[in-house]
């Protein structure tokens, strides 16, 4: 339908500016080390407070998402991690204690940036068909490579983060849903009787423990290979052109993902169980 590929692409784009906004520190990385004079064990706290915020929000995102929609809190997080992003180089010269504050920062845009993907998934599940859906996530998540790519000539234009919170708002949402009352917020951030989480029994179950190891594998390489290509290639490599080593393994990445997920949709078209299918695919 029309209106799921407008949603489908307005959210490609917004994987995309997510990632543009993610990737920045660690571009310039090897350029702040420089600049702020810090040592490897500096940068690295910088790059690595991200991740420890975006690992707190990603439950609560998903639960708020469920019980409020996953629209609202995806817009929700952009506005603020958008209006972060521009800030954040302006504010960097009104400090001297440059360190607290990259750091600081960092770890606020991993808070609000980990409610994304579980947003995303929440919207996904109730917008589209169980046998379009891995070819639609695919499609959404190779944003994050767009993103990587185009972010180094992106500079001033991250305002477009913010421009596609107000695009999404006008063309894609009503008013009525717009609106968010802050006593229907609480009710989501509340968990009732009725949809408490078994989590006592989930976690006795070995497929959860299968699927959290999972994707732990995969967070620790992609996050690696995200956080420290452009300082590793820098520093080993200074004599060639570095954007080819950052340009081409996100490049790479995204006839793949657009593949597997068209794949994996047409092998659950044709009879085979969707477990089997997500187990080859990770595999």
């Amino acid at each position: 339908r029309p209106e799921s590929r407008i949603w489908m692409v307005m959210l490609l784009l917004g994987t995309c500016l997510l990632y543009c906004a993610r990737v920045t520190v660690p571009i310039c990385a090897v350029a702040l080390s420089t600049h702020f004079d810090w040592d490897k064990k500096q940068s690295g706290i910088v790059l690595s407070s991200f991740f420890w915020g975006y690992c707190l929000t990603q439950i609560i995102g998903g639960h708020i998402s469920d019980q409020i929609g996953g629209e609202r809190v995806l817009l929700l997080s952009a506005s603020a991690w958008g209006f972060l992003t521009v800030l954040t180089p302006l504010l960097t010269h009104v400090t001297s204690a440059h360190l607290v504050f990259m750091a600081s920062s960092r770890f606020l845009m991993g808070l609000l940036q980990g409610v994304y993907f579980p947003s995303l998934a929440s919207l996904l599940s109730q917008k589209v068909r169980e046998s379009e859906r891995a070819f639609t996530y695919s499609t959404v998540g190779t944003g994050s490579q767009f993103g990587t790519l185009v972010i180094g000539g992106a500079g001033s234009l991250l305002l477009d983060c913010l421009l596609w919170v107000y695009c999404t708002c006008k063309y894609l949402l009503s008013e009525k849903e717009l609106i968010i009352p802050i006593d229907y917020l609480m009710r989501g951030l509340s968990i009732s009787k009725q949809t408490k989480v078994p989590w006592k029994q989930l976690f006795k179950k070995a497929p959860i423990w299968a699927v959290i190891i999972a994707q732990l594998s995969t967070a620790s390489t992609f996050f690696t290979l995200l956080s420290w290509l452009p300082t590793f290639f820098k520093e080993s490599f200074p004599e060639s052109k570095g954007w080819v080593f950052n340009v081409v393994p996100w490049l790479v990445a995204i006839p793949t993902s657009l593949f597997s997920g068209f794949l994996s949709d047409h092998l659950i078209n044709q009879g085979y169980k969707t477990i089997t299918i997500r187990k080859f695919m990770q595999v």
